[in-house]
Formats: structure tokens, C-alpha cells, sequence
């Protein structure tokens, strides 16, 4: 049972957000995890009964565990629901509740923390990943691993997802990178782009392509040095106070530049970005500073889109198809941006996917920390790849990146499909003394 009160319980479970909910069943064609578990408890409507329960008391806060972790937290039936029911804000309270009643062997809580509270939010931490993981691919050892059968050992599934690791550049590639760079030409708009952890540790080059795209389309851009991890990981594993800290320190280090746009490159993360005003509505002293950032804070193919496209691409012939974030879907709400930025590409055949909207298992660490649950998934969204005969399949988000690479190699298709960021797709077709 749980070591708080009901008032207490309920404050912070998010009971009030669950009266919205009717029942109604239109959440159930929209969730990933009701379609391949097949049980109400595994539903949107059902992990909100559940929570209303645990919150009445008539519910112990055990039996909320496995229901609310193998959530994916898509939010595709937030867009579904017809009552406008937040089921986000639901989810958030119940998983900080049950961090909160987590009884963690101390030395697991100890590498817990640690990884959310100093890896995460420091860059050098997350260079040296990066650094690392050069290493690792570059001398040898990756292959060693792989041909010997060491990389098996590693927990977690990990090995399966390292196959599909980008090519990571050299220390000396990344930490060239400057400050400032200027518009191609006459600048339209200035930007700040919150580079993000995983994806300058793990997606250096993509974030570097995404400098150069927003350049190309006429925007000046600043990288804040001070900025740090944008929460998402710490907000969706019950970490709230530690997200509150991260966003706060975000905020300070973007308002001090005068610019348009922050422009972010993670549906994630984007995610994260823009709903600091929910997290920090409490706090007096941040709750403005908070609405001033998520004005300002946009996924970069929105602001490719709003700066007039990119012009002069290189054509190509190829067939594509589009795999969206969830979280760009759901929670910023850009839908078409991405879409229109690939079809304007020249020679690209697009080719709509059948339930484009649905997730394809990554959702953070989902796929790790559940990753039989997570292939299951996968293995729904790949079925509706095939159809579409295409040879890209496009992204906006890493984790959905690696998950869609994953996919791949579980059909057999690495011969004839690739999985891309639509940042690299776009840059592949930049004319070459455009980029940096």
C-alpha cells in the first residue's frame, strides 16, 4: 500500500485529470499496446480506471506497476479521445507515484541516479559516449565483438540495438564545432538549437546537418554551451523534480539569446521542450520564463517550413516513406511539415504508410527496458512498411531511427531499405558548398 495519504495519493496521481474519461473505447484502435497484449489493462481507458481506483484507495499501488510501465506514453490517444482527456498528465503522476513507492536495491538506485544526474545532463559524459563508441567502431573491436560473440553478453538486449549504431566521428570532428553560424546568404531568422544529449552523443552528423539545413534556409544559429538534457527521460520515468531542474537550467542558458526560434531536431525531446510550461506552472518565479521559452521552441521541420523550404536540392530518384514521432504527432502537434519538406524533395516518389500514427515500440528506453513487448510492436509497424515498396523509410526522432533500423534487419530488407532522419535526408541532397 501506499506511504501517503489519499489526498495526498490523488494530488499527485493525477486523479482529477481521470473523471474526464467516459469509457468511451475510441483510445482503443489508436494503442500499440492494446493491439498486440490484447488486454483492457493495456489500454488507455483501462490504465485510467486503474489509476482512479489506486486513487480511491480501492487499488494497491502494486497492482498499477506493470500496466503503467508497458505504456509507451505515445499519447495517440490523446489525439483520439473525444473528451480531450489528458491522459499524459495521468501517466506522468502515476509513474512519479510509483518511482516515488519504487523500492530499488540500493546499488540499482545508486547507477540510476547517477545516469539520470550526472551522465545525462553533463556533455562531457555524453561526449565520451561518443567518443567511446568511435573508438569502438574504429579500431576493430566492434567487428572482434560481433565476430566472437562478446557483444552477446551485454544486458539488456543492448547488442542488438549497437548493430544499428550510426558511424560515429572522431574526437577531433566534434570538438570543432563552433558557437556561431551564419545564414547562407541574407539571414531571415535567428535560431538557438538545443543540440540534446543522446543525439549529439549518438547523432553528431545529424545535428551538424541540421546547422546546415536551417543555414542554407536563411537562419543565423547559436548553440548555447551551457544547455544540457531537455528532462524527457527523467520526466517519463517518475524523475519530476530532477526534469524541473534540467528545464530550468535550459531556460536560462536560451534566454540569453535574442532569437526567433529554439529550434530542437527530437520529436522527443521537442516534446519535453515545449511542455515546460506545465512542468514549471507552480513555480512563481519560472512559470512566465517557461511560456516565453515554448513560444520560441520548434521542431526544426517546422522552421524549415516556415523560412520558405529548402531550395536548389539536388534531385534524386527514390521512394520514401514517413514513420512519425509520436511525440511530434501527438504532443507538438507538426504533422505536416515533415511530410511536405520530403515531398518537395526533387525526385522523390512519396508513399503513404497505413496507420502512419502508430508507434513503432521505441518510446525513449521502452525497447530496451521492454524489448519483447517493443518488437512485438515493431513487427505490427513493419507490416505496414512492406506495402509501401519503399526504399527510405524517414523519421524525426533517433530512438524511432534505430527501432525502424532494427525493423529492417529483423525482416531481412538491409539489401534494399534504409532508415534515415529527415535532417539526412534532406542534407543528401544540399548542394555540396552549402554544408559546413
Amino acid at each position: 500500500m501506499s506511504t501517503q495519504s489519499l489526498k495526498e495519493l490523488q494530488e499527485k496521481i493525477g486523479y482529477s485529470y481521470t473523471f474526464d474519461c467516459v469509457q468511451c473505447g475510441y483510445c482503443l484502435p489508436a494503442c500499440p499496446t492494446y493491439e498486440t497484449m490484447g488486454k483492457e489493462t493495456h489500454s488507455p481507458r483501462g490504465r485510467i480506471n486503474l489509476v482512479k481506483m489506486a486513487a480511491e484507495g480501492k487499488l494497491d499501488l502494486s497492482d498499477l506497476r506493470d500496466p503503467i510501465e508497458k505504456c509507451l506514453g505515445c499519447q495517440a490517444c490523446v489525439t483520439a479521445c473525444p473528451t480531450n482527456t489528458q491522459y499524459g498528465k495521468i501517466l506522468e503522476g502515476a509513474k512519479e507515484v510509483l518511482n516515488e513507492e519504487s523500492t530499488l536495491p540500493f546499488p540499482k538506485k545508486k547507477v540510476q541516479d547517477f545516469i539520470f544526474n550526472r551522465v545525462f545532463p553533463s556533455s562531457k559524459w555524453m561526449d565520451t559516449i561518443g567518443h567511446f563508441t568511435w573508438a569502438y567502431q574504429k579500431t576493430g573491436l566492434q567487428k572482434f565483438a560481433r565476430k566472437t560473440g562478446l557483444s552477446n553478453f551485454a544486458p539488456l538486449n543492448l547488442a542488438k540495438f549497437e548493430q544499428v549504431l550510426p558511424n560515429q566521428v572522431s574526437p577531433k570532428v566534434r570538438s570543432s564545432r563552433k558557437g556561431f553560424y551564419p545564414a547562407v546568404g541574407k539571414a531571415k531568422a535567428s535560431v538557438a538549437f538545443f543540440k540534446g544529449c543522446i543525439m549529439d552523443s549518438t547523432f553528431y552528423s545529424t545535428n551538424q546537418n541540421t546547422i546546415s539545413l536551417l543555414n542554407h534556409a536563411g537562419a543565423d544559429v547559436y548553440i548555447p554551451d551551457e544547455q544540457t538534457c531537455c528532462g524527457a527521460l527523467h520526466a517519463h520515468s517518475g524523475e519530476g523534480d530532477s526534469a524541473k531542474v534540467l528545464a530550468k537550467r535550459n531556460i536560462e542558458q536560451f534566454e540569453k539569446y535574442d532569437v526567433d526560434y529554439v529550434v530542437n531536431n527530437a520529436g522527443g525531446c521537442g516534446a519535453q521542450l515545449v511542455e515546460y510550461d506545465h512542468l514549471l506552472k507552480n513555480d512563481e518565479q519560472w512559470r512566465e520564463r517557461a511560456i516565453s521559452f515554448v513560444r520560441k521552441s520548434k521542431d526544426i521541420s517546422s522552421v524549415l517550413f516556415e523560412l520558405g523550404g529548402l531550395p536548389s536540392l539536388v534531385e534524386k530518384q527514390e521512394v520514401v516513406t514517413y514513420q512519425p514521432s509520436c511525440h511530434l504527432t501527438h504532443v507538438q502537434k507538426v504533422t505536416e511539415a515533415p511530410k511536405l519538406l520530403a515531398k518537395s524533395a526533387p525526385g522523390v516518389t512519396f508513399k503513404e504508410m497505413d496507420d502512419e500514427q502508430k508507434c513503432c515500440g521505441s518510446a525513449g528506453i521502452y525497447n530496451i527496458v521492454n524489448y519483447k513487448e517493443a518488437m512485438e510492436i515493431l513487427d505490427v509497424k513493419m507490416a505496414k512498411v512492406k506495402p509501401t515498396h519503399a526504399a527510405t523509410i524517414i523519421t524525426t526522432n533517433p530512438g524511432c531511427l534505430l527501432q525502424m533500423k532494427m525493423g529492417i534487419q529483423r525482416e531481412g530488407l538491409e539489401e534494399k531499405v534504409r532508415a534515415v532522419h529527415l535532417v539526412d535526408f534532406l542534407f543528401e541532397r544540399l548542394p555540396a558548398q552549402n554544408s559546413i
